[in-house]
C-alpha cells in the first residue's frame, strides 16, 4: 500500500473492504439474496412445486391481479390450478410471469434473454414481474452469466440479453453509470431449491 493511500485511507474505506471480504466468504445464494433485498426485490424461497404455486397465488391475491402474461409452457402449467387468466402476448399493463437465465450474486441482478423476453426490451414490459428461478441458476458475476449462456446455447446464442438490477420502479437513483436505464421493476422472485 502506498504512503498516500495509508495517509488518506478513511475508516469508511475500511468498512467497505470488510463488507466485501465478508460477502466473498458467503455462499453464492446468500450473497445474491443480500444484494437482491438491498435492491428492493421481494424474495420467496420454495422447496416444493406446491409452495411455488401457493406463493404465486398469494402474490396474485395480494396485488389483486386477475390476469398474467405468461409465454413459457412450463410456467403456464403452474398457473392452471390458480384462479387467474393468462395471456401469451405481451401487454405492459399486466404482470409478467417468467423464468430467467441467471441470478447474478455480485449485484443481485436477474439476467434475461430473448428466450423469456422475445423481441421486447425490458423497459417496454410491465412494471410488475414475477420470476421463477432455481438455485442451480446462481452465478457469481456478470461474466459468469454470459459464459453460462454461451455454454448452454452452443451455436444458438439468444439475443436480447439484459438484466434487471433495481426492483423499485419509483426510485430516483441518480447514478451516472445507470443514466437512462429504465429497467427498474416491481419484482417478486420465486426461488425453487433444485440442488
Amino acid at each position: 500500500m502506498s504512503f498516500f493511500k495509508k495517509l488518506f485511507n478513511t475508516p469508511k474505506d475500511k468498512e467497505i473492504e470488510e463488507q466485501n471480504l465478508d460477502l466473498e466468504s458467503l455462499p453464492l445464494d446468500q450473497i445474491f439474496v443480500q444484494n437482491f433485498i438491498k435492491n428492493n426485490g421481494k424474495f420467496l424461497y420454495c422447496t416444493t412445486l406446491e409452495e411455488v404455486t401457493e406463493n404465486l397465488s398469494n402474490i396474485i391475491q395480494e396485488n389483486y391481479w386477475d390476469t398474467l402474461i405468461c409465454n413459457d409452457n412450463d410456467l403456464f402449467k403452474l398457473t392452471k390450478t390458480l384462479s387467474v387468466k393468462t395471456k401469451d402476448t405481451f401487454d405492459n399493463t399486466l404482470p409478467f410471469f417468467t423464468s430467467c437465465e441467471h441470478l447474478i450474486a455480485e449485484n443481485g441482478s436477474i439476467l434475461f434473454s430473448s428466450n423469456q423476453l422475445k423481441e421486447c426490451k425490458i423497459a417496454e414490459l410491465s412494471e410488475n414481474f414475477i420470476v421463477y428461478a432455481t438455485t442451480s441458476q446462481f452465478v457469481k458475476t456478470n461474466g459468469d452469466s454470459l459464459t453460462g449462456i454461451k455454454t448452454r446455447y452452443q451455436g444458438n446464442i439468444p439475443s436480447n440479453i439484459s438484466a434487471i438490477k433495481n426492483y423499485n420502479p419509483n426510485s430516483k437513483e441518480i447514478d451516472f453509470m445507470n443514466y437512462g436505464n429504465t429497467n427498474a421493476k416491481n419484482l417478486y422472485l420465486l426461488l425453487f431449491e433444485d440442488l
